[in-house]
């Protein structure tokens, strides 16, 4: 279940705003400036699809939102339970970061869970199947997957290069949730 748990930064163990009902969250995250919305998720994939599959399967949506958006790089992240370097992968999305431009990752298939910094409050987005956020650039945020992976993510950058981090030094992620994977 869809689920958004906002706190204040200093206090991780009370939450200041709950709700599973996604137009709710749509909004109150679009009052912050971040997008959430719903694509369909219902394209057939292969076992083990590629990344030029997954994107040849959602093209249609992924076109509109290049041209909607301006967006140039699109790729697809495919992590499971026995991915051999998926201790090292969650890794690096767990500590707060930033990018210059906006990340958009459209969840395909399981979910993940982003924390976004934003003022003084810290956004839990739990992302399923079918949902689509945009963190707009410069926004503090990091992501989890769990320690047993099992999703699929296309992902919309501005930048050539793709997924650029720059990590911000601070510790606030350590002290918020992490994806519980048995969800």
């Amino acid at each position: 279940m869809n689920q958004l748990t906002v706190f204040s930064e200093q206090d991780s163990s009370h939450a200041l705003q709950t709700s599973s009902d996604k137009k709710e969250i749509a909004s109150i995250l679009k009052a912050v400036g971040v997008r959430y919305e719903q694509w369909q998720a219902d394209a057939q994939l292969s076992e083990s699809p590629e990344q030029d599959e997954i994107v040849t399967a959602y093209a249609k949506d992924i076109d509109r939102l290049k041209q909607e958006d301006g967006y140039i790089t699109v790729d697809a992240i495919a992590l499971s339970s026995d991915h051999p370097q998926k201790d090292e992968l969650r890794k690096k999305f767990l500590d707060e970061h930033t990018h210059a431009e906006d990340e958009v990752r459209f969840f395909v298939k399981g979910q993940g869970l982003f924390s976004l910094h934003i003022v003084s409050k810290v956004y839990e987005v739990l992302c399923m199947q079918g949902d689509l956020i945009s963190v707009p650039a410069n926004t503090p945020h990091w992501f989890d997957m769990g320690e047993q992976p099992n999703f699929i993510a296309v992902r919309l950058f501005n930048n050539p290069d793709g997924w650029v981090a720059h990590y911000t030094g601070d510790n606030i992620a350590e002290k918020f949730s992490r994806l519980n994977n048995s969800l």
